[in-house]
């Protein structure tokens, strides 16, 4: 099997799993609760907290543990929204968000907030000097993604949190679960507020996430009883998700200090490949993200390729997993400007450090084969 789908989801580490398994067993109790065995488990959270704390070098309380992006962001945005919506109701987003983003805007439009849609352009990028003309006295949150999930777009998020700063009551959202592990991210830098993270990203369990919310920061929970997570996020917490999210962040961070090369290099050989391939276009900038390539063969249904590639076992997707299900065209690819023929034909790629060499060489071959096998179907 070449596994080449890994922003929509990772493989498990198999020690993940077990961390997942050993907390579970172990430390079963609820952290609420004042016996021993509770007393137990509320130290393995807070220890859980402080080590993610260190990686991602922010404070432990700042720590919210999640079900995992869709979740952070929801919360994120309509906290927000709900708690400053006294000072303003307009928030600032783009054309090219995940679903989860994009749509949580879409939702507080029908609670009166009003929301600017920047646009992009042709390889899906933020201009900067949008972000400062659409910034209005009853602005509270701007929410842009890092890494763009389908064309692997990096937003110059550094610089927008430097503007950002100029406007002390207005708050900084980004969307990180694209990048996490795999492109740097200065959260003290870039002065975000608030960014949100995927376990099953970075080949940890579905169901887990950590959602950064600097001090400081009032949000409007969206769950209400005993006010676990600061008041945030309500609920007896997933301590065993909590030590395996933990788990997959060191080993991702490890991964992205010695194998960075080997994730550039096998994105480069793909870029060359792809590019001398006839009526393949590729649509992600060349600068972007080293594992995620989006391409497009006009003519060619993304499905008819796709299923070819998967009777190989090689697994490649169409769009964010989010949405690959709907029908047409592309929305982010049709938010950069490219024609339809380009914007219904999309194809990502996405790597893990645990591709290889090989595998990619493989998958080139076998998207030569399949292409050719269409087109003389077609004559």
């Amino acid at each position: 099997m070449i596994y080449l789908d890994n922003s929509a989801t990772t493989i498990p580490d198999p020690s993940v799993v077990e961390s997942y398994q050993k907390a579970s067993e172990k430390f079963f109790a609820n952290p609420s609760s004042v016996h021993q065995l509770g007393g137990a488990t509320e130290k393995l959270l807070q220890t859980a907290k402080q080590q993610a704390a260190s990686f991602l070098q922010v404070d432990a309380n700042e720590i919210i543990f999640t079900s995992g992006g869709t979740e952070g962001n929801n919360i994120a945005i309509k906290g927000i929204a709900l708690e400053h919506q006294n000072r303003g109701k307009h928030i600032i987003t783009t054309a090219v968000e995940h679903p989860s983003v994009d749509e949580a805007c879409q939702s507080l439009e029908t609670l009166g907030f009003e929301v600017t849609v920047l646009p992009v352009d042709e390889k899906g990028l933020v201009d900067v000097r949008d972000v400062k003309e659409a910034i209005r006295e009853d602005t509270i949150l701007v929410s842009i993604m890092h890494v763009n999930n389908e064309l692997g777009t990096i937003q110059p998020i550094e610089k927008i949190g430097k503007l950002l700063s100029n406007y002390p009551k207005l708050y900084f959202h980004v969307d990180a679960v694209q990048s996490l592990g795999k492109v740097p991210l200065d959260i003290q830098k870039a002065q975000i507020d608030l960014c949100s993270f995927s376990g099953h990203k970075i080949h940890g369990l579905k169901g887990t996430g950590i959602l950064f919310v600097r001090k400081q920061v009032s949000l409007f929970p969206l769950f209400h009883g005993g006010g676990q997570e600061n008041g945030l996020r309500s609920g007896t917490e997933n301590v065993a998700g909590g030590v395996s999210m933990v788990r997959a962040l060191r080993l991702i961070k490890e991964k992205q200090q010695n194998q960075t090369n080997h994730l550039q290099a096998m994105h480069d050989y793909l870029w060359n490949e792809l590019e001398s391939i006839e009526g393949v276009q590729i649509n992600s900038p060349h600068n972007g993200a080293p594992h995620i390539l989006n391409l497009s063969v006009p003519g060619i249904k993304p499905e008819v390729i796709i299923h070819m590639l998967g009777e190989k076992e090689i697994y490649i997707s169409t769009k964010s997993a989010c949405s690959s299900k709907e029908k047409d065209e592309s929305k982010v690819l049709a938010a950069c400007g490219l024609p339809r023929e380009i914007t219904i034909s999309g194809l990502r790629i996405s790597l893990s450090y645990n591709n290889t060499q090989e595998e990619m060489e493989r998958f080139v071959a076998s998207l030569k084969e399949a292409i050719h096998q269409f087109k003389e179907v077609l004559r």
